[in-house]
């Protein structure tokens, strides 16, 4: 079915299951009700995976700075998580070497028991000692699945020589593995599709807000139609992220589940700062006490992130003050490089959907997920409180079985081992990628160069895009050759875009790698419009709008 066929039907056909908001939490229990034969909606008000699922770090990460909250479990889960992410979508997720400059040797050895008590506002810098004895825990949390090598421990002359333009300063470089996201918007968005492709049982729509409840009745606007519809679902799953207690206020309830933080990060172009830092995560402790990172994102580098109360997630900008701490943390670890404001080519914002609590120290909250219960006369509502990118299956998991229950049903498929997109049939290893392309290069008439950045985007699904791509005449985007209009058409067409920036900030890494011109903006209008019958008024609206959200949320103006 197509949207519009999609909407109609809800006349007609009221979901045994709403899913409100179409970030990572929401599309893992979609997918996975969706291989169990429930009967689900899902609805996003805005485009899947473009709120707080899209200000990640880009880390699949077990989150070894909680051991010293104590929450081991926390932990534990999501190290077994974050493997299975590497396992089930290699295209997207890569194990990541992570380096930890260490300053100090004894200190901080006291945080965890000062914290357990209570005493303790801000933590003392972590010396070597805690780091390693962290690291050792890491490293027993996954070492059944092997999945990633184990944490090595080197002294200031080793580090020196494979970080020869780090502080030295250091005492010490941990060097411990966790996981890369390369895109969070591609590998939500191939777990949505999955979930649809279970049949027509599971349905999915972007731009469909969820308008209020009277009763048993649950209204729906179509944000581009504006027109309302009206479904008698039996359960509401509330996955709004950090807008989960707005969503329950619109409802009739009055919840005070969410109680998050601001996190944003830099993209910047510096060659240097990249060359430095090679194919690793530089994960370090600024002198504040913050945790902050480095990280290798493609040919670019990104740098994070804050960690601020904030009130409406809708505010969530990148302010000039974080810029600052930003640009003038790298100086603990890298003194000899500069940067400035100009080698900023994207900046992002979100909220972290934390637990509401009492904390003094953000860096203290729980990262940990559950599920909060509340009821709308005798329809459920279940909202989902909490949670990391890492353990978004786990999570899941845990809400298709409470669901499952109270349908009366029987868990039928399970997610552990199940590819994801074009993680299916993926080969390992480098032999068996190369043997992978001269196969695909075989059997197509794509050149080579496309035929490895098709790879490189889609993983093995790349063998459906040269197909679409191969069935009509195509022509490069001549603002941007390595892209073409029928892979564009390809993305319109099976990817629901509906809007220019769904394309540029979610189906592609253009936005975020600084890729974009006004030139090639308004050639991609072009492209998505052909595919969606825009007019010339509609593109150039289409093009403002684009514009208008860069500007207004990325910094990014042409």
């Amino acid at each position: 079915m197509n949207r519009n066929e999609k909407l109609t039907s809800l006349k007609i056909h009221s979901p045994d299951v709403l899913i409100a908001g179409g970030g990572i939490n929401g599309v893992g229990t979609f997918r996975d009700l969706a291989l169990n034969g429930v009967n689900v909606l899902l609805v996003e008000r805005a485009d899947f995976c473009s709120g707080a699922s899209a200000a990640s770090s880009h880390m699949a990460h077990g989150g070894i700075r909680y051991l010293e909250n104590g929450e081991f479990n926390l932990v534990r889960e999501a190290v077994q998580e974050r493997n299975r992410m590497i396992e089930n979508a290699p295209h997207l997720v890569r194990p990541l070497p992570t380096a930890i400059p260490i300053f100090k040797v004894f200190s901080g050895l006291l945080n965890a028991p000062l914290k357990f008590m209570g005493w303790l506002e801000k933590p003392s810098e972590r010396g070597a000692l805690v780091i390693k004895i962290g690291l050792i825990f890491y490293d027993a949390f996954t070492s059944a699945q092997k999945t990633v090598p184990p944490h090595r421990f080197v002294g200031k002359k080793k580090a020196l020589a494979e970080f020869p333009d780090m502080n030295p300063d250091i005492r010490y470089v941990a060097t411990y593995y966790d996981g890369s996201i390369l895109s969070p918007e591609r590998l939500t968005l191939e777990l949505l599709l999955e979930g649809e492709a279970e049949g027509e049982h599971a349905q999915a729509l972007n731009y469909v807000s969820m308008q209020g409840a009277d009763g048993q009745i649950v209204k729906l606007k179509d944000e581009l139609s504006g027109n309302v519809y009206e479904i008698s679902p039996r359960l509401i799953i509330n996955a709004a992220g950090p807008w989960i207690d707005f969503a329950n206020r619109g409802l009739g309830l009055s919840t005070r589940y969410i109680g998050g933080t601001k996190g944003s990060h830099l993209v910047l172009n510096h060659p240097q700062l990249h060359q430095a830092i090679g194919e690793n995560e530089i994960f370090f402790e600024n002198k504040d006490g913050r945790i902050v990172l480095i990280f290798p994102l493609r040919d670019k580098v990104l740098i994070g992130t804050s960690d601020l109360p904030i009130e409406d997630p809708d505010d969530a900008r990148c302010t000039q003050a974080e810029i600052d701490y930003f640009l003038g943390m790298l100086e603990r670890v890298y003194p000899g490089i500069k940067v400035d404001p100009t080698q900023i080519v994207f900046r992002f914002s979100g909220v972290r959907p934390l637990a509401h609590t009492q904390a003094k120290n953000a860096g203290q909250i729980t990262r940990d997920h559950h599920i909060q219960e509340d009821r709308l006369a005798d329809l459920p509502v279940y909202s989902l409180v909490g949670g990391k990118w890492t353990s978004y299956r786990a999570f899941s998991e845990q809400v298709t079985d409470k669901t499952l229950a109270f349908l009366g049903l029987s868990r039928k498929a399970a997610t552990h081992n199940l590819p994801i997109g074009g993680g299916r049939e993926y080969p390992r290893g480098k032999e068996e990628i190369q043997k992978w392309l001269d196969e695909f290069e075989k059997s197509t008439s794509l050149p080579r160069k496309q035929v490895e950045v098709l790879f490189r985007r889609y993983g093995t699904r790349a063998r459906q895009v040269a197909t679409f791509m191969e069935a009509e005449k195509d022509a490069p985007i001549a603002t941007w050759p390595n892209f073409s209009y029928r892979e564009i058409l390809y993305l319109v067409q099976t990817e629901k875009i509906l809007h220019l920036d769904d394309l540029l900030l979610r189906r592609t890494l253009l936005a975020y790698l600084g890729e974009l011109s006004l030139p090639l903006i308004e050639e991609m209008a072009d492209a998505v419009g052909a595919g969606l019958g825009w007019d010339a008024g509609q593109k150039q609206a289409e093009v403002k709008r684009a514009l208008a959200i860069l500007a207004d949320k990325h910094g990014a103006e042409f």
